[in-house]
């Protein structure tokens, strides 16, 4: 695969923090959705997976299929795949470089990330990066000023034409795109397999879990099913929801501790079930920051992470707040 060799400039990270009378900030009605998804098209390919795997999520509420097991390790999921994989793996370390690691922990969390159903972790980076660059302003992939519903999800599952291959948004990731691996995980959609790797693991784990505990087959048919419905679709659903959040509901409603060029606000109740990405205006001001929470009651549990690994020397160059 040939990469594009223009010299696009890389978009400004370090602060998003400027002033502005753009009106589109404050009037939802007046964003309208971006140009490089018009005319709208579906692309079915994922919108399907997606609703496949919310379909299955359903199956929770089926008693033959709860296990305990399976609930544990949906929660444990939620933290190893969702915090390590998403906010500290994909956004704070290879979107903002907000701190360094050794290369086999940062492939171990962009390998988490994609057991997310999140897109590989080059293309994430992308468009998290374009949002940073134009956030609430045309041409940010997901604002809630064109449509909340469109923040959410509807950019996820609708063709976006500068998005749509590696060769169109490789501008903004050359630097994780040097990396082999991530260039592999662009190719034949590599990153997708991890994630159909990693469910079939879970499954097969759970059919033996339940014939060694109950010594029956019937039982590890159960279980085999109950994990793959509990530790695979709820987490990952729980997951996604948690991400879309962030981008939806904290450009909406919470308060704001600076004056930021878009609509960010801090949100507590995205923040808990996000692992602290919920002090999304606080990020905003100070994007390269690995600490989102920057008062004392913000709590971040992806801070405390961070700051673990850094106190155990497994990570380093650790960016924090800057006093404003």
């Amino acid at each position: 695969m040939s990469l594009a060799t223009d010299q696009s400039v890389e978009p400004r990270l370090e602060s998003d923090s400027v002033q502005t009378d753009d009106r589109s900030i404050r009037d939802p009605q007046r964003l309208p959705l971006p140009e490089a998804t018009q005319p709208l098209r579906v692309v079915w390919s994922y919108a399907l997976v997606l609703i496949g795997i919310h379909l299955v999520a359903l199956l929770a509420f089926v008693p033959y299929l709860f296990t305990w097991s399976g609930l544990v390790l949906a929660v444990l999921g939620h933290f190893v795949f969702g915090m390590l994989g998403i906010t500290v793996g994909y956004h704070r370390l290879l979107t903002h470089r907000g701190f360094s690691c050794p290369k086999w922990l940062e492939h171990t969390f962009a390998t988490l990330g994609m057991c997310n159903l999140q897109d590989s972790p080059a293309r994430w980076v992308a468009i998290h990066r374009l949002h940073h660059q134009h956030s609430d302003h045309q041409p940010d992939p997901h604002s809630p000023l064109a449509n909340f519903l469109w923040a959410h999800v509807g950019w996820v599952v609708c063709r976006h034409r500068d998005l749509d291959r590696t060769i169109h948004y490789e501008r903004y990731v050359r630097d994780l795109l040097r990396d082999p691996f991530y260039l592999r995980m662009e190719r034949y959609s590599g990153w997708f397999f991890v994630f159909v790797i990693h469910a079939v693991l879970f499954t097969l784990a759970g059919g033996l879990w339940g014939y060694f505990t109950t010594g029956t087959t019937a039982e590890a048919y159960r279980y085999a099913a109950s994990w793959y419905v509990w530790a695979v679709a709820v987490r990952t659903v729980f997951v996604l929801h948690g991400t879309w959040a962030v981008n939806s509901l904290t450009h909406v409603a919470g308060y704001r501790n600076y004056e930021t060029r878009d609509n960010s606000r801090n949100n507590w109740l995205v923040a808990l079930f996000s692992h602290g990405e919920g002090w999304h205006n606080n990020h905003h001001a100070q994007p390269r920051a690995a600490s989102h929470g920057h008062y004392w009651w913000e709590f971040d549990m992806s801070w405390r992470v961070i700051a673990t690994l850094e106190k155990i020397g497994l990570a380093k160059d650790v960016v924090r707040p800057k006093p404003e």
